[in-house]
């Protein structure tokens, strides 16, 4: 239970001689604009190894061989390499022809039954705990007889087995299933594979996958992963990235349709960032699709989320090779974006409807949003988008779609972009922001002018870097954060203009990452919220559904003294949310003078603070720096406190 902090630590009317309080006033009566239910969600891409690896529980790396190096993550040791008479097993990649195309198998011949084993390391290891059950699957065809049972046998850091089983394999190729508990906790385990019987035996397929997952589906996701995503009661969920979108080349950009349907169909892919950044090279990352489009729509029905896809407009992306797709061969592009909203939202009695009951989801998704490329910019960007935006409006005239005026929030490319979104019809325009800790206290009122007939604003990736944008030594620490509650209170104070927001990147394994900072890391076992986290989801769990006004001396409070503050009201729980943000060294005394409503006087608040600007949340540390409760009283329509230093504080206060 978390202990509640003394309303004489917080919230008081303590002024000293050379400290004045700054003087707000807030009109309740008079609501500016409706806050969006997107206002604050979540942008996901497989960068980081957050897919496989990560929310995708998987433990097996490589499971269905179809790496571009097919034994990667798997290996044959010897037990006894100083006998030289032993007659080694040897496995070797064979190739058969599907209904999917070439698929790849493992073909294992075993000499001595004694000795081989094939073992799986997992992604940095597998993350295995006790008295949790792990399913264990795997194809096999064993015509030739000679093998009677593969043994499988999970090991800990120290090779040693701490859960076994058995599984009698016979005749041609089909599917087995078994599960193993292991009875011990480790980080860093593997699966090794040994047999029982000489011979031949083809294998396919190998997973070992938690039972104890998010809603403990058979594919479901992880759920401590889960559980922080659904704690940020989301209003969206963008996915699947990012620069992943568009791929380094077209052939690498995201196809969805090759993200659905059974499991053992969908063709493995290499992953955009795993030889992006010379300072964190990752061959071994590759996407499986074990999490795939169905499942991004029902991760995001799980978590109250509006799902929002973001396609490929026919380029591939523009740091890399910029490939394009010719203007007179967009069709099949602009035919996967209307297929698209057919999976989703069509009847079961169409062919993309049928193919998402088949998945076992009958009911349409309720798609309301999609977005059509990601950070493209310049004129070929924007030929292609609106034949995009032309054809969907045409077949789908409710559909919001989704463009973007670049990679960046100023320069030439992005007063281009945003000439040519003027003349389009889309709703949101993808802004994208990361830069350094003071633009983001600098620029609180960025939106404060913004042309109130141009795209609302989808502010859809952004992040305070502590040392520069791409910089592997970026750190999520508390003045990043703090930086970037400062702005967001100029987002939510526009929520007329603004409406979505969303951090980037979203996850990172603490040993798998290519970029920093992001919003939560984990490793094999445990994961949590970094500052930046606990910043959105104080904002998130106080959205609100009406902008309301807040002055200081008739002007709006983007750092004056270094204080910056938006209200809200929530219509439907009849409250108030006041949020401030204090970025100096020093507390601050403040009052608020509400009129248009009356007020009851007990109120409750959150507190984000550290004096340590350097301070960082860490898997040690998960909640080093996180929320802590208070309340305070209310003098008749009279807010009077004082805000910490270098903190984030937000006061709900109860309408009668």
């Amino acid at each position: 239970m978390i202990k509640k902090f003394s309303i004489a630590v917080l919230v008081f009317w303590s002024f000293t001689l050379w400290a004045q309080p700054l003087k707000m006033e807030a009109n309740v009566s008079k609501i500016i604009a409706p806050i969006q239910p997107t206002m604050y969600g979540i942008f996901f891409e497989d960068i980081n190894f957050a897919a496989d690896g990560g929310l995708y529980p998987e433990l097996v790396k490589n499971r269905s061989f179809e790496f571009e190096a097919p034994m990667l993550g798997w290996s044959e040791p010897s037990t006894d390499r100083f006998s030289l008479n032993l007659q080694s097993g040897n496995s070797s990649i064979m190739k058969s022809n599907t209904d999917q195309g070439v698929k790849n198998f493992l073909r294992v011949t075993v000499h001595n039954d004694q000795n081989y084993k094939i073992l799986n390391d997992g992604f940095r290891g597998m993350g295995l705990k006790a008295g949790e059950a792990y399913r264990v699957s795997f194809t096999a065809d064993n015509s030739d007889g000679g093998i009677k049972n593969i043994i499988f046998t999970i090991l800990d850091e120290n090779d040693k087995s701490i859960g076994k089983q058995s599984i009698e394999v016979n005749g041609p190729w089909k599917a087995y299933q078994t599960s193993i508990t292991p009875n011990k906790t480790t980080a860093k385990g593997k699966l090794q594979i040994t047999f029982e019987g000489k011979g031949k035996i083809d294998l396919d397929m190998i997973s070992l996958y938690p039972t104890v997952n998010w809603k403990n589906r058979p594919n479901g996701l992880r759920k401590d992963l889960v559980q922080l995503l659904y704690d940020l009661k989301p209003g969206f969920l963008r996915f699947p990235g990012g620069c992943i979108v568009e791929g380094r080349t077209l052939a690498q950009r995201y196809q969805w349709k090759k993200t659905v349907g059974p499991i053992d169909e969908r063709k493995t892919l290499i992953n955009r960032w795993n030889t992006e950044f010379a300072h964190k090279q990752t061959p071994d990352y590759f996407q499986s699709f074990g999490l795939g489009f169905f499942e991004y729509f029902q991760l995001a029905e799980d978590i109250g989320a509006s799902p929002l896809p973001i396609l490929s407009c026919g380029m591939a992306c523009q740091f890399n090779t910029g490939e394009l797709v010719p203007i007179d061969e967009m069709d099949p592009y602009i035919q996967d974006a209307l297929d698209l909203i057919a999976f989703a939202n069509d009847d079961v009695s169409t062919p993309w409807g049928k193919v998402r009951k088949e998945m076992g989801h009958p009911e349409p998704f309720n798609l309301k949003f999609i977005g059509i490329g990601n950070e493209q910019w310049g004129p070929e960007y924007f030929e292609r988008y609106f034949l995009f935006e032309k054809a969907i409006l045409e077949k789908y005239p409710n559909i919001s779609i989704v463009s973007g005026s670049g990679p960046f929030p100023d320069g030439e490319e992005f007063e281009y972009g945003m000439k040519q979104l003027k003349n389009s019809k889309a709703t949101l325009n993808d802004e994208h922001y990361y830069k350094p800790p003071v633009w983001f206290r600098e620029n609180a009122n960025r939106y404060d002018q913004y042309d109130r007939s141009a795209p609302k604003i989808f502010a859809g990736e952004y992040a305070a870097q502590s040392v520069a944008t791409v910089s592997p030594e970026n750190k999520n620490n508390w003045e990043c954060a703090l930086s970037e509650a400062a702005f967001m209170t100029g987002l939510e104070r526009n929520a007329d203009v603004v409406h979505m927001t969303s951090y980037a990147p979203l996850m990172a394994h603490t040993e798998a990452w290519q970029w920093t900072p992001d919003l939560i890391w984990f490793d094999n076992l445990s994961a949590y919220g970094t500052t930046n986290y606990y910043v959105q989801k104080m904002f998130s769990n106080h959205a609100g559904t009406d902008l309301l006004k807040i002055t200081e001396a008739n002007a709006p409070l983007i750092g004056q003294k270094d204080i910056y503050a938006s209200l809200v009201k929530d219509s439907k729980l009849n409250k108030l949310y006041l949020k401030v943000v204090n970025t100096s060294k020093n507390s601050k005394p403040f009052q608020v003078d509400f009129t248009g409503a009356e007020l009851l006087k007990n109120g409750t608040g959150m507190l984000l603070q550290s004096d340590d600007l350097q301070a960082l949340n860490s898997i040690e540390k998960p909640q080093f720096i996180s929320p802590k409760p208070f309340s305070f009283e209310m003098s008749k329509s009279k807010l009077e406190a004082t805000i910490p230093a270098q903190a984030l504080c937000i006061y709900t206060i109860n309408l009668k």
